[in-house]
């Protein structure tokens, strides 16, 4: 059966190329910003769930869809900044304090529509980061298309005291949580 996964992040390709799946990336036609959802994890899971409908809906050959969504919350949902100044004001909200990740993942079978639909929570302590160290970081071009305005895997590291939870899902892709699933849809990887 073919795998395909409704996004083009080459974070989430990483990591599924690492675990050496054979999948094909398409990426899905739905604008995010218009679904509003009342919690952090329902809207993470919709928006997921959005996006692999999005794309299994075109696809003839029978296909498993992974859809994924992630989100910062820490008192409010925190997606990718939308410029520099956007970058800076999320760093600056976010340092020195803990926030949740949040990746809502949906599976879909397209020969029975079969769909499992699940969020993961990560906790991220970010350490305290002054005003200089957020515009060099900016600067480096890293927050621009992440969640939160960092990334967790690269040179944001630094300023990571610590998680609870899945390292992976900060990073985009809940390894355990997809593995358990595809596991229930008789895929191994």
């Amino acid at each position: 059966m073919n795998i395909v996964l409704a996004s083009m992040s080459p974070r989430r390709q990483e990591i599924l190329t690492h675990l050496g799946v054979n999948f094909t990336s398409i990426p899905s036609n739905i604008d995010e910003c218009k679904y509003i959802y009342d919690t952090p994890y329902d809207e993470a899971m919709n928006r997921a769930l959005v996006k692999a409908q999005d794309v299994a809906r075109n696809l003839l050959d029978p296909t498993i869809v992974i859809g994924a969504d992630t989100l910062v919350y820490s008192d409010r949902v925190i997606g990718k900044p939308q410029d520099g100044k956007d970058a800076f004001n999320i760093l600056k909200e976010l340092q020195g304090t803990t926030h949740k990740v949040i990746t809502g993942l949906a599976v879909i079978r397209t020969t029975d529509w079969k769909k499992r639909v699940v969020y993961e929570e990560t906790s991220v302590d970010m350490a305290p980061m002054s005003d200089d160290e957020i515009k060099k970081y900016i600067a480096t071009g890293e927050p621009m298309d992440k969640a939160g305005a960092y990334g967790i895997q690269g040179r944001a590291s630094v300023y990571i005291k610590g998680i609870r939870g899945c390292f992976y899902n900060v990073v985009g892709l809940p390894i355990h949580r997809l593995w358990n699933i595809l596991k229930e849809f008789n895929i191994e990887i």
